[in-house]
């Protein structure tokens, strides 16, 4: 087995199949056009960050909705933050592409102030390092960026040591440090929210409108403004009773205690997510089989359809891909669904109610009567083919708070349907 290897730029490229060209110093142009890929560089690995505290400072007083793990943050947390995902013996700090012009993009990347979003913001930590004017940049043109940035990710990954890692905060996402997200959209669990301004269709907003939006909690990941949601919470719960407790929270103490809270939690919280006993178990199941077994075998495919060759034709590797990023989609959907699951159990009375399973009696069109047993589950769990329907389906909401003996009629799509409840359990 190869043990992993750090990599410089230019030897990165070449392991992927590229011919390296450069390096010029950072804010020097690079007269290049067309598609490619670029890399920045150290001049030489630094054991610690070498991130300058003032620059840190003047982006928290530019940005007002900049958090860190909820809250406000000093200068000295957000510098320590970055800090925990610095990679001391590795000189790649930023992998990049584009589908333009490879100097425009890097003059572009150059110009942009730190906190800003245009004309490009991405790598903005790179930014707040007292060696900018240091690194180096490396490039190669290729019709196929996209790809080649991901080849060129995981080129890096596989050089970093096992024990390089173990030092990481997030050791599940290794990046260069900059990169925030991989191709495939998996991101670093940093905890900084709104690190860019926020911009607005009408225009700017005002310094004291992003203020103030920051500590209603309006602003979302990556600055924008989103609607405030009274009814967030975390956690699993558990309700004794066939319906849980009410969503509604007591108004807020203000934007202490909230910041408080999605601290506790490590992130946002979503809506509730009401599933039954059995349900929660089947989420779990899957995703662990998704972590496990499948993340495993697609990263194999991948690896092995890069050997093949010119990725920009390789349908082997598309198709890897296209199945990871389905794959990872779907680890975020059931994590969040998780994340924020209500259980709710069934106390077997007579009213009909989520976890409960009920049976009906209805007419067919040739006039006979025919019996149905429906499971009435929350919408994550929903399984029309096994007779597990929503609560929030035309015919599961219909049958909720009703109880045996009952008539119920319910509009679908294609008409009208009458019920007649024969037993609930």
């Amino acid at each position: 087995m190869t043990e992993p290897r750090s990599l410089g730029a230019a030897e990165l490229l070449r392991s992927v199949g590229l011919l390296a060209d450069g390096p010029v110093r950072w804010g020097s142009p690079i007269r290049v056009g067309g598609p490619g890929v670029y890399l920045v560089e150290l001049p030489a690995a630094h054991k610690t960050a070498p991130i300058d505290h003032t620059l840190v400072a003047h982006w928290i007083e530019r940005v007002p909705g900049l958090t860190l793990d909820g809250a406000r943050p000093t200068q000295r947390e957000l510098a320590v933050r970055m800090g925990e995902f610095w990679l001391p013996d590795e000189t790649v700090v930023y992998i990049g592409m584009t589908n333009l012009s490879i100097g425009g993009r890097v003059g572009a990347f150059v110009k942009t102030p730190l906190g800003d979003r245009r004309p490009h913001a991405g790598g903005h930590w790179l930014k707040t390092l007292t060696v900018l004017s240091e690194l180096r940049v490396w490039w190669a043109p290729t019709s196929a960026p996209e790809e080649y940035e991901d080849a060129l990710l995981s080129a890096f990954a596989q050089g970093i040591s096992p024990e390089a890692t173990a030092g990481l905060r997030d050791q599940s996402v290794v990046l260069p440090w900059a990169n925030l997200q991989s191709a495939t959209d998996e991101r670093k669990q940093h905890g900084i929210k709104g690190a860019l301004v926020v911009e607005e269709a009408d225009g700017p907003v005002s310094k004291a409108e992003r203020a103030a939006a920051a500590a209603r909690g309006t602003t979302g990941a990556g600055g924008k403004r989103v609607a405030s949601d009274p009814t967030r919470r975390t956690g699993i719960l558990r309700s004794s009773t066939a319906r849980p407790r009410s969503t509604t929270p007591r108004a807020p103490s203000g934007a202490r205690a909230a910041a408080a809270a999605i601290k506790a939690a490590g992130r946002p919280a979503g809506p509730a997510v009401q599933l039954s006993p059995e349900g929660l178990i089947a989420l779990r199941a899957e995703l662990d089989e998704l972590i496990n077994v499948q993340r495993p075998a697609i990263v194999a495919r991948i690896a092995a359809a890069r050997e093949l060759g010119d990725l920009k034709e390789n349908s082997d590797y598309h198709e890897a891909r296209r199945e990871q990023s389905f794959a990872e989609g779907r680890v975020r959907q059931l994590e969040d669904q998780l994340r924020n699951a209500v259980v709710v159990e069934g106390t077997g009375g007579s009213v009909v109610a989520i976890g409960s399973t009920v049976v009906v009696e209805r007419m067919d069109p040739a006039g006979a009567l025919e019996t149905t047993t429906f499971k009435i589950v929350g919408a994550a769990e929903a399984s029309p083919r096994t007779d597990k329907i929503s609560n929030v389906s035309p015919i599961g909401a219909a049958l909720i708070g009703r109880k045996p003996g009952d008539a119920v009629e319910v509009v679908i799509p294609s008409g009208r349907i009458g019920f007649r409840i024969l037993e609930v359990r």
